[in-house]
């Protein structure tokens, strides 16, 4: 049981104490030391501006991670009669964030370490729901630490990694297929030479497995050490969390674009980028919001782009509107291509598509990025023919919408 209010938590930043968030009138976050090497919370609240800083809502760098959807409803169900403030999920997510943060209420000991589950296992595990909330059910207290809304959970593969390592993706009746949806569109990334975590497909095709990227494993094998992430809602100031998580869906991928330069990323993050930006809209992935895209980093003078994750063609589900009334198909982007009140954000032309590399991401041949994309599709495609854990009803779906898509990398 958690007590009815937090009021302090005890921040680490990769295992190391860090400072306290505090929960008054407002957010209060103190760093234990103001030292220039004193490690970040965030890449925009450095200890060398300032020791303290307040702020009316959670950091949007420790809101990014609040569990929410599927994973948010299980806890709910799980403390039915506690109240479940920020502060308190915060505490539940622990040290098991994605990123380097972990936070802890003051003078509690550690929760136990979940059993650990191997890799084999779980791909060789049938699904069905009864399974995965046994999964959940074990490791919900370890796995807490992800945002999103589909069903998923962490855990822990390795007894030398002291946090869940594995991030588990389940089927959902919403959605159908959509763990095999996301394992052919990570492949064709993949195969197109962008950056991805690594990744499988369960045998029965119903779960995706998916390594954290935020972790980066010791030469000895023996433990890892923790990168910081951001996402570029949180970047931007932005809690999407419940009802305002249509803020994740405002802006443009210019805007987006702009944000990594004014970071000063490398040109190769930018150009990485674009390549992300046209993957998605080559898939017909609508669901590329501002949580979709993000930094990872060890200081301000070490930052790149995330691998390319979280991307599924949305354009063969259908959906209703909150009020109701017929089925529609999913055929816009989650943000416009460019920013503007003109803009919209109806799917680009090639030649709009080519301008964003050029123009906006700096890159000489974007063409060429275009064409190995589809490439790269069209062979994703032909071998999922064989691949018995894709469904053919998926496939008949899937094969018309990429084929539009891969007209993109025609000449």
């Amino acid at each position: 049981m958690l007590p009815d209010k937090i009021r302090q938590l005890n921040v680490a930043i990769n295992g190391v104490a860090a400072g306290q968030l505090l929960k008054h009138s407002v957010y209060e976050y103190r760093y234990n030391s103001p030292a220039p090497d004193q490690a970040s919370v965030a890449l925009l609240m450095p200890a060398s501006s300032s020791p303290t800083w307040q702020d009316g809502d959670l950091f949007a760098v420790m809101d990014q991670n609040l569990p929410e959807g599927d994973l948010f409803m299980r806890l709910r169900a799980m403390f039915p009669k506690q109240p479940l403030t920020p502060m308190h999920l915060l505490a539940l997510v622990g040290a098991n964030a994605i990123g380097r943060l972990g936070f802890a209420m003051p003078d509690t000991d550690p929760a136990p370490r979940a059993a650990t589950i191997d890799r084999q296992t779980l791909l060789s595990t049938r699904y069905s729901p009864a399974v995965f909330d046994e999964l959940v059910r074990a490791y919900l207290s370890t796995g807490a630490g992800i945002a999103g809304m589909q069903p998923k959970i962490m855990v822990p593969d390795r007894p030398t990694v002291p946090i869940p390592s594995l991030i588990v993706k389940a089927a959902s009746d919403a959605y159908p297929d959509l763990a095999a949806n996301e394992f052919l569109c990570l492949s064709a990334a993949q195969r197109a030479g962008i950056d991805t975590p690594t990744f499988d497909l369960s045998h029965d095709g119903q779960m995706l497995i998916v390594d954290r990227f935020d972790l980066i494993a010791h030469p000895d094998g023996d433990g890892v050490d923790r990168l910081g992430f951001e996402d570029v809602a949180s970047l931007l100031g932005l809690r999407v969390r419940d009802v305002l998580s249509d803020r994740k869906y405002q802006g443009s991928y210019e805007r987006v674009a702009q944000l990594l330069q004014y970071l000063r990323l490398p040109a190769e993050s930018l150009h990485r980028f674009f390549a992300q930006v046209a993957f998605s809209v080559m898939v017909r992935n609508g669901d590329g919001h501002l949580k979709n895209f993000g930094v990872l980093y060890t200081s301000a003078d070490d930052m790149r782009l995330a691998p390319m994750f979280d991307v599924v063609t949305t354009a063969i589900y259908k959906y209703t509107r909150y009020n109701g009334g017929p089925e529609l198909e999913d055929r816009t982007m989650a943000l416009k291509l460019f920013s503007g009140k003109h803009h919209t954000k109806t799917y680009p032309t090639k030649e709009e598509l080519i301008h964003f590399g050029r123009q906006v991401c700096g890159v000489g041949r974007p063409e060429v990025i275009l064409g190995h994309i589809a490439q790269a599709m069209s062979e994703t495609l032909a071998k999922a023919t064989h691949d018995a854990r894709i469904p053919a009803s998926l496939l008949a779906k899937l094969s018309p919408v990429w084929a539009d898509g891969m007209g993109y990398g025609k000449r």
